[in-house]
């Protein structure tokens, strides 16, 4: 029989996805399963995104530019610019999802064997994305004592080799919730231009902040131009997951070049999508002030219910709307499976996605679950309920 790839083999699982045969299982029995494991959001798509779809007449649907259409790239440019990134069309290229333009980025600044720092946890498909690119990983430890803010510097630099070719960082982090402070981000910043080096930024949260809080882009510092990647995405901003629309933006033009070839071997990215994309920049700011009051509302919700349970420890996320909580248990992966597979109260139970896999480190965060508030706030109160009496029933 032919063999499978060493990487294929190494390719890791998601820890998001990876319990789903078990809930369709629980489903199947009738349960009903609160999805507190992956980041959906229930918010309704702006309208007007979903309107430029309905009402086109496009009779030929035919390949965009590889860099997505110029009249978006334009538009979406002048948006940034609003938010203090001072970017024009030819710094952005239009990517399948901000998972593409994640590959694009690895397969720009590096080689095999190369690697990228990147504070843990972190979005677990970065694991994924490097094995694909034949990236080494090399992460930097970030703790809930700290509420997982940016590790020492001296931190890093213990850990930068000739074969360091960037540092990646999620801001508002993805899965803790973290918003990093100016200052850290200029510590970052002092840090890639002493070892010139690349600094990539996955901002696709960017919108969501709380507590009066502001998001800082590694975009807006002027000396950071030539070593500065940002990724993008309409996933969360806008409630369109499934559009997968991303970018990948810099004003280093040896990386836009290289990354354009990327482009080109993919072809085009998908054109009602940059419709429905190009139409949501013009979402008022009313959209986001709602959303960012109810999810608010619901963190508040979240936190302070498992903070009530005895043994539960929760660091509070300043943006996005994930946050890691540490559990009573020893493997938090048996526990999500026991709940889908074992538990339930009143015929309901909760899907909870295991924080191992947002880590790099072997054997770190086994007792950690991501958790994402993207349910409406009495769902959440009786997730949290449920959880409650779990904890309760499986430690017995």
């Amino acid at each position: 029989m032919p063999k499978i790839s060493e990487k294929g083999h190494s390719m890791p699982e998601s820890p998001i996805r990876k319990l789903v045969p078990f809930a369709e299982e629980a489903v199947r029995k009738g349960r009903k399963i609160y999805q507190l494991n992956i980041g959906q959001p229930d918010i309704k798509t702006p309208q007007v995104a979903l309107d430029a779809v309905k009402n086109n007449n496009i009779e030929v649907l035919a390949y965009s530019h590889s860099a997505g259409f110029e009249d978006y790239r334009k538009k979406l440019a002048e948006y940034y610019r609003q938010k203090d990134i001072p970017v024009d069309s030819n710094n952005i290229i239009i990517t399948t999802g901000g998972s593409e333009a994640l590959l694009f980025a690895m397969g720009t600044i590096a080689d095999a064997g190369d690697e990228i720092i990147i504070p843990e946890p972190f979005y677990a498909n970065y694991n994924g994305f490097a094995t694909a690119s034949g990236v080494k990983i090399v992460p930097v430890e970030s703790t809930i004592e700290t509420n997982f803010a940016l590790p020492p510097i001296q931190e890093f630099e213990k850990l930068i080799t000739p074969k360091t070719k960037a540092i990646l960082i999620c801001n508002p982090g993805n899965p803790t919730g973290y918003l990093y402070t100016k200052e850290e981000i200029q510590q970052l910043s002092a840090m890639v231009l002493k070892h010139d080096i690349f600094l990539v930024a996955d901002e696709v949260y960017r919108e969501f902040t709380y507590d009066g809080a502001e998001h800082h882009s590694i975009m807006s510092l002027p000396e950071l131009k030539e070593h500065a990647i940002m990724i993008d995405s309409v996933s969360k901003r806008y409630s369109m997951c499934g559009a997968r629309i991303g970018c990948l933006v810099s004003s280093n033009k040896e990386v836009m070049q290289t990354a354009m070839k990327f482009a080109q071997a993919r072809l085009s990215p998908p054109t009602f999508e940059q419709i429905a994309s190009e139409a949501a920049l013009q979402t008022p700011q009313s959209y986001f002030d709602e959303v960012i009051e109810e999810y608010t509302s619901r963190r508040n919700i979240l936190v302070n219910g498992l903070e009530a349970i005895e043994g539960v420890r929760v660091a509070t996320p300043k943006g996005a709307f994930y946050c890691i909580a540490e559990l009573p248990v020893e493997n938090a992966d048996d526990f999500a499976r026991w709940l889908l597979e074992e538990f339930q109260h009143n015929n309901e139970t909760v899907m909870v996605a295991p924080a191992a896999g947002f880590y790099s480190t072997p054997n770190t965060g086994l007792n950690q679950v991501r958790i994402a508030y993207v349910l409406k706030k009495e769902d959440l109160e009786r997730a949290v309920e449920i959880l409650k009496f779990a904890l309760k029933e499986y430690n017995k």
